[in-house]
């Protein structure tokens, strides 16, 4: 009798973990350029949670990626750029709220790092819709250095090997919250990142995104190619 209570026991507390364990959200952004695959970080619950509802809520839907900037980051999900005339400035939209922000000293900005867009507010509050990816740029020891010095920060040395063979932007780091990373996609990234763009970086040719979240199925897929394909290179 004992044994079975135990066993019981074992069984409840072996279900309560899995319970508790946060599931892996991952999602589509797909574009006339090709499609992007990104993981949501539960480090960053607020951020994923909005995210998630801006997807099922369609919100993202028809935006565009209005910002680009070669060597730096792509920007969309600006509300105001659905029905944009040509040439229209864009970044100033909004839907009326903001994101507490969840800057994570463990989550930089390297190349394909999901963050999200804000405007100069104390709080570093960030935009309800509007986010970045990642593109930036490889870094040596002594821009890094440089970095440091200017920005009063250290950064460690395995987040500095990253900086030094993937890339990103490190100078961000800390003043954004990011709150995912592209598992899938860095090519199509960088054909969005290389199109021609107007004086306020706005491509010539719009670039409309629809965003959708993944099946476990997809999911397991998804981690099945990558680790084939892509071995570690963008795994948390």
């Amino acid at each position: 009798m004992r044994k079975i209570l135990v066993s019981i026991a074992f069984v409840f507390l072996s279900l309560q973990v899995l319970a508790s364990k946060p599931k892996e959200v991952m999602i589509k952004i797909a574009t006339d350029k090709g499609n992007m695959f990104l993981k949501l970080y539960n480090e960053t619950p607020k951020h994923r949670d909005n995210f998630i509802k801006l997807i099922k809520d369609k919100k993202l839907d028809g935006t565009l990626f209005h910002r680009v900037i070669r060597d730096f980051m792509i920007q969309g999900g600006d509300p105001d750029s659905k029905n944009a005339k040509p040439g229209q400035f864009l970044g100033m939209g909004d839907l009326g709220y903001t994101v507490p922000a969840e800057i994570n000293p463990n989550l930089i900005h390297k190349k394909g790092a999901l963050a999200a867009a804000r405007n100069n507010n104390p709080e570093r509050a960030s935009s309800a819709s509007q986010f970045y990816i990642v593109g930036g740029k490889v870094y040596n020891d002594m821009q890094l250095a440089y970095m440091e010095q200017d920005k009063g920060v250290k950064i460690s040395d395995g987040h500095k090997q990253i900086y030094k063979t993937i890339g990103g932007d490190p100078f961000l780091d800390g003043e954004y919250t990011v709150f995912g990373e592209m598992v899938k996609g860095l090519d199509v990234l960088e054909v969005i990142s290389a199109v021609k763009v107007d004086r306020n970086n706005r491509p010539l040719e719009d670039i409309k995104m629809t965003a959708s979240l993944l099946k476990k199925r997809e999911i397991k897929n998804l981690l099945k190619e990558t680790d084939k394909n892509q071995g570690e290179e963008y795994k948390k």
